[in-house]
């Protein structure tokens, strides 16, 4: 659930093309391109690549080199029968040592607070660690925006709802597969998929839709799940007792989205939320005016438990951790992802330590349950990478540790594990 950009070094020489904004509602077919594919700044060689990887012990010498792509497309909407857009980055290797074809990637990203917010960006971090780890290794990528981001024009975010994360990945892979022509990518039809925080969710919600329903049409053979939130009502009621990392941030927007998608969360929001944030906290996430809209929240130095106590009312809370038929907690319950069993290979990756998710009620239970039901251990990985973390940042002091676990010194270790995986099976 990544709050602010990760601080790598950034690729320069490159110019963003303008995109246009995409209006009005759509019908026809999932995955279906709107508009013309854009090219995002400049192809870049293996050696810029190379020269820009923080992480070059991690994920070897570049192969390929890569280009950004963006595209916009069609998917559903919360509601039934709405049909609106979602934008995704598409990655695309190229050059002398890569002649195609390739497997796709569909990876979804953790938490951005940016409307903004966009993967087919090549200075991002997050795109960075994308290019150096997957496309310039051999694989195509696509990266969901998700709704409500970037070129989407739906009115709000769905976070941490399962169906519309599903739905947006698979869609992606759908657009990408479409626009693969015009795009110059060429696919050998094996589909993986990855995602980070928030994206490990998403990536899990996807695993599960295309195993159950599109396996006919998805050749999945594997996905890594990374320090993800899979257990999102037990996750959200031991926050009362142990609030999370950015909670004046996660929490809110878990609670306001699941309000506009299912309506009956609460009547009024200072039935959750204390004043001012009562006033102005619904409409806040994700934030228009990035970040000046967020200095109405408390600033991420903030105390977790002071967070909580500063935003939240003492009796929602208190219900909250009390109550199973809590509102909040009933439509929690509609986004854990066990009870399921995984059919390709997957890896679920996280850190003992993490502070914002919970190695331990998420990773840990999700293999617990998946194992318990049967599923192989040849089919299914557990790592946990937290003493690689502490071997190459313990001696930094404990605020900056705790502070940089889940958002920058996790990832790239998660990233190897997932590419160690996808190489077996690309």
């Amino acid at each position: 659930m990544k709050f602010w950009n990760v601080s790598l070094t950034i690729i320069t020489g490159l110019m963003m093309v303008a995109v246009a904004a995409y209006g009005g509602n759509n019908t026809g077919p999932r995955g279906k391109v709107i508009g013309t594919p854009k090219v995002i700044g400049n192809t870049l060689t293996a050696a810029q690549l190379d020269a820009a990887n923080g992480f070059l012990e991690l994920t070897g010498k570049a192969k390929c080199d890569v280009t950004v792509m963006q595209i916009n497309y069609q998917t559903p909407g919360v509601q039934p029968g709405e049909m609106t857009n979602a934008s995704a980055a598409v990655l695309i290797p190229g050059g002398p040592d890569c002649p195609g074809p390739f497997p796709l990637i569909a990876f979804s990203r953790g938490t951005q607070l940016e409307k903004a917010y966009t993967n087919a960006d090549p200075n991002n971090a997050d795109t960075i660690l994308l290019m150096t780890f997957f496309a310039s290794q051999g694989y195509a990528v696509v990266a969901t925006d998700y709704l409500g981001y970037a070129l989407s024009n739906y009115p709000y975010h769905p976070y941490m709802h399962a169906d519309t994360e599903a739905s947006a990945i698979i869609d992606s892979i759908r657009a990408t597969r479409n626009a693969a022509s015009s795009l110059g990518l060429t696919l050998n039809g094996k589909i993986m998929v990855a995602g980070y925080s928030q994206g490990g969710h998403a990536a899990m919600a996807a695993q599960r839709e295309i195993e159950r329903d599109n396996a006919d049409e998805f050749n999945m053979v594997s996905a890594a799940l990374l320090a993800g939130p899979y257990n999102v009502s037990k996750a959200l009621i031991d926050g009362v007792a142990h609030p999370i990392l950015g909670e004046q941030y996660f929490v809110p927007f878990q609670i306001i989205s699941w309000q506009k998608v299912y309506g009956n969360l609460y009547s009024n929001a200072s039935d959750v939320f204390n004043s001012p944030y009562d006033s102005f906290i619904e409409g806040l996430l994700p934030a228009v005016i990035y970040p000046a809209d967020l200095g109405k929240l408390p600033p991420p130095a903030t105390a977790p438990a002071t967070a909580k106590d500063t935003i939240f009312k003492p009796s929602y809370l208190t219900d909250l951790a009390t109550n199973p038929n809590n509102p909040t907690v009933v439509a929690a319950k509609k986004q854990d992802l066990f009870g399921w069993n995984p059919k390709a290979p997957t890896t679920l990756c996280g850190g003992l330590e993490d502070p914002v998710v919970s190695f331990s009620i998420n990773a840990q239970l999700a293999y617990d349950d998946f194992t318990r039901r049967g599923v192989s251990p040849v089919t299914l990985k557990l790592v946990d990478v937290d003493s690689r973390i502490k071997r190459m940042y313990g001696s930094k002091d404990h605020q900056t540790f705790i502070d940089n676990y889940h958002q920058n010194y996790e990832p790239p270790f998660c990233y190897q594990e997932a590419k160690e995986l996808f190489d077996q099976y690309k």
